[in-house]
């Protein structure tokens, strides 16, 4: 008993560290437009914000297929049936290709009328143009990278996503540098700085990726043959497995743009600590995403090897583990608060909101971390898809969204009324996930 959980244990961590760093630097990315821009001012940083949040949707579409392909690829690798698996990626690189070369065309074509939709000050709209129509030309290689990487993880492969992900931020902090304050002779951009910053990482990103893929992976090989030639009945299983998490990810990630744009109604100071307090979410869950993830990849394998009492032997002890990182990261949250601010050198409302949300912050993300484990972990990994989209169609819209608007723009509450209410919908959901895992409607094999 001892042994299997020490072995439970490694496995855990073996597969948490490297997402779990990976996590890290990502928010690392994200940290650094935010103090550097910060410092340029709080326009700029709000410009910012809102010009990511095309490509906040975007990566929601994008993990969406990555998640919903790895339901099939997890169970395939449990039969350890590596060719189908070749063919279940090249189906998910084609689709999220398409998807983001749609959302470049957009972000080129009408970035103005994009920007309108997330604030009415010209100031901050003008820099957020500025940032989406450089950022744009990083979304079809991101489409490429993000999903190759993120299904190689479903075959216990996730080391090489760190390794990626930490030479792009050491990148991006360099050239961010050079171009936002203009250093060693280079013009002074700001927000287009940023912009470049984040281009140059992630033409770093596709150049190791698809070195790792073509010398390195010896396990899957995706080529441009997979790619253009799928295989209609496996393409059949990916989008009905898939469509529902696709659906899901883009409700759920447009419902916090659709925060986004609530709070940049709310004024320059709102959004500046929004954004802000996102970051320090995104630092705060980095553990709490490595466990959710790892959740799928255990759980889909165990369910793929015909192994159902160990699949829910593990589920149950990657919920406790994930309230106890959601509490840790509750914690911290509290403990950098009174740290952010001086930091960042906010004042006035800036500096009361950025308090009053990272308190708000503190407790939001332990039903976070739990409802991440049970809908992105156990539930996907089982072919349990639909049961997420249903329910953030219903907390997420139908609760925190509706009540938001209502509370800012018709009963005109406070804004840190108005962000309690709009940060609701992880703590409604957390009853119904229960329930749905105690049913165990999750548990079924997907494989043919």
């Amino acid at each position: 008993m001892a042994k299997e959980k020490e072995s439970f244990y490694k496995k855990v961590f073996v597969l948490v560290l490297p997402m779990a760093l990976q996590n890290l630097i990502n928010v690392g990315v994200s940290a650094t437009d935010v103090l550097m821009l910060g410092a340029v001012g709080e326009k700029v940083l709000s410009g910012c914000s809102l010009g990511g949040q095309v490509f906040w949707i975007l990566s929601l579409f994008l993990f969406g297929a990555a998640s919903g392909g790895s339901v099939l690829v997890a169970q395939y690798w449990g039969k350890r049936d590596t060719k189908t698996i070749e063919k279940i990626m090249g189906i998910a690189i084609l689709f999220t290709e398409v998807i983001a070369v749609l959302f470049m065309a957009l972000s080129l074509f009408f970035p103005a009328q994009i920007m309108s939709i997330y604030t009415n000050d010209p100031e901050v709209a003008a820099e957020g143009i500025k940032y989406m129509r450089i950022l744009a030309f990083t979304y079809p290689i991101a489409a490429y990278t993000m999903t190759y990487l993120n299904l190689l993880k479903s075959i216990e492969k996730v080391v090489i996503s760190t390794i990626v992900y930490a030479s792009s931020l050491g990148l991006n902090i360099i050239v961010n540098a050079i171009f936002i304050f203009g250093l060693l002779g280079a013009p002074k951009l700001g927000v287009q700085g940023a912009a470049i910053g984040t281009l140059s990482a992630r033409c770093l990103e596709l150049i190791i990726v698809v070195f790792y893929s073509k010398y390195r992976c010896k396990e899957v090989r995706v080529h441009p043959g997979i790619i253009f030639k799928p295989d209609k009945i496996l393409a059949k299983d990916f989008f009905y497995y898939a469509y529902p998490v696709i659906l899901n990810e883009v409700l759920w990630g447009v419902g916090y743009s659709a925060n986004t744009a609530i709070m940049g109604r709310l004024g320059s100071s709102a959004v500046a600590a929004n954004s802000v307090a996102q970051v320090i979410r995104q630092l705060s869950m980095v553990v709490g995403f490595g466990v959710s993830n790892a959740t799928a990849i255990m759980i889909g394998k165990a369910i793929g090897e015909k192994k159902e009492e160990l699949a829910k032997e593990y589920a149950k002890k990657l919920i406790w583990l994930s309230l106890i990182c959601g509490i840790a990261g509750g914690l911290l949250v509290l403990v950098i608060r009174p740290f952010i601010v001086s930091v960042l050198g906010f004042e006035g409302a800036s500096a009361d909101y950025l308090r009053n949300f990272l308190l708000v912050m503190s407790y939001y993300v332990i039903g976070q971390a739990l409802n991440s484990t049970l809908v992105v972990g156990i539930f996907r990994a089982g072919g349990d898809t639909r049961f997420g989209m249903i329910l953030d169609m219903s907390t997420l819209w139908g609760c925190s969204i509706l009540f938001g608007a209502l509370g800012a723009f018709v009963f005109h509450l406070p804004v840190t009324v108005v962000y309690v209410i709009l940060l609701s919908d992880e703590l409604i959901k957390l009853p119904f996930c229960f329930i749905r895992y105690r049913q165990r409607k999750w548990l079924k094999d997907v494989t043919r």
